[in-house]
């Protein structure tokens, strides 16, 4: 007797651009694993963007029926990456199902209710209308056909509302069936029509009172895009040690790209002992392979620095990273990329300031040289000065 509302999500950095542009989607992530091929490097990429947008986590593990399932040996991989399952002591649900079979479906329901009741999800249907941009197109024959997920508040027809820098008065509300409705309450997905353009998936909308009101915050927006743009400053290694010196963060988020498994292992277990001190190293997610798009997007939510090894940065990635302000470290040699971190960690740690008086002096006339300006003429009467 209670809905919940599935985003199907093929690319898993969705959650990540989402979280990128201050939104948030998902209140609980359901990541489906096959039982008989276990954590696949794409499993672990998307379990990094799930962990980045902070939500919770149920472990769906398909194709439980198949003779060659090893669902001990997934639990085992899944520990491994930090979802200890449940039943060994962990918080992490994890789910048997098969689609095929149609096994599991009620449980897994279940399940999301159970965590969604333990982490008190609230919204107020009351309140201020906001929520989050699923995705949006522009159709021929209809316009800019939008659809959002209410998040807060309950949204109505001829509501006018603002969505990153598109705006306008909703003609139409359709169900996830294409039913026509009259309101939306929260978790309530609505694809609506009446948008000026086609916003951007992730960007948050709220509803205003007037159009004027509408037009005033899209001009806002825009000029501060347009000066952002302009004065956007790269996040670098440097800043992001800054942000934990001043104590804006409490760890250095790394996400590590190499060219072989065999370098990818005694880098990430040098960078964790380099994060044994008092300020942390935290890996965030590492994989052999070049540097793409999602480990941008990864990183710009998450506001860590690349580092790679024996690889390059793809274009389109290095114009996302510089859109993005992103940080991206290249390096061939394993010494210098332990150097360089360890460098900057030791230069984020407060130094003891400890005064040693070596020796006092009095003065006892000024003198004025043409030469050197004014001259004290002192007399020591404790310790040594030195020059």
């Amino acid at each position: 007797g209670r809905l919940i509302t599935f985003l199907d999500t093929p690319g898993h950095a969705a959650f990540t651009q989402m979280r990128a542009r201050g939104a948030q989607g998902a209140d609980v992530v359901i990541l489906v694993v096959a039982a008989d091929d276990g954590v696949m490097p794409q499993t672990r990429e998307a379990i990094a963007h799930a962990k980045a947008a902070r939500v919770p986590i149920i472990v769906a593990l398909n194709k439980v029926d198949k003779a060659n399932s090893n669902p001990e040996l997934v639990k085992k991989q899944l520990a491994e990456q930090e979802l200890v399952p449940d039943e060994w002591g962990g918080n992490t649900m994890v789910i048997p199902v098969s689609a095929k079979q149609k096994q599991g479906i009620d449980d897994l329901l279940e399940g999301v209710l159970l965590v969604a009741d333990n982490t008190d999800i609230r919204a107020n249907p009351q309140g201020k209308v906001i929520g989050t941009v699923i995705e949006a197109e522009l159709d021929k024959s209809k316009g800019v056909m939008a659809t959002l997920l209410v998040q807060n508040g309950t949204l109505e027809a001829g509501s006018i509302i603002v969505a990153g820098t598109s705006h306008g008065r909703l003609r139409a509300l359709n169900d996830f069936k294409g039913k026509p409705i009259k309101k939306a309450g929260p978790s309530t997905p609505v694809l609506v029509m009446g948008l000026s353009d086609v916003p951007s998936a992730g960007d948050v909308f709220q509803v205003v009172e007037t159009e004027k009101e509408a037009r005033l915050i899209v001009a806002d927006r825009l000029e501060a895009a347009k000066t952002q743009a302009q004065s956007r400053k790269k996040m670098t290694l440097e800043d992001v040690f800054a942000n934990v010196k001043a104590g804006e963060a409490q760890a250095l988020n790394l996400i590590v790209k190499a060219d072989v498994q065999g370098s990818l292992d005694p880098i990430v277990t040098e960078l964790n002992k380099l994060g044994e001190g008092e300020i942390g190293v935290k890996i965030i997610y590492s994989e052999t392979g070049n540097i793409g798009e999602n480990d941008i997007m990864l990183a710009s939510a998450s506001k860590a620095i690349i580092i790679g090894f024996n690889v390059q940065a793809d274009v389109s990635a290095r114009r996302v990273a510089e859109k993005e302000g992103v940080d991206i470290r290249l390096y061939e040699i394993i010494y210098r990329m332990t150097e360089d971190i360890e460098k900057a960690l030791n230069g984020m740690l407060e130094p003891v300031v400890k005064e040693k008086v070596l020796g006092r002096a009095q003065v006892l006339a000024v003198f004025t040289a043409s030469k050197f300006g004014k001259v004290a003429g002192c007399m020591v009467t404790e310790g040594t000065v030195k020059r």
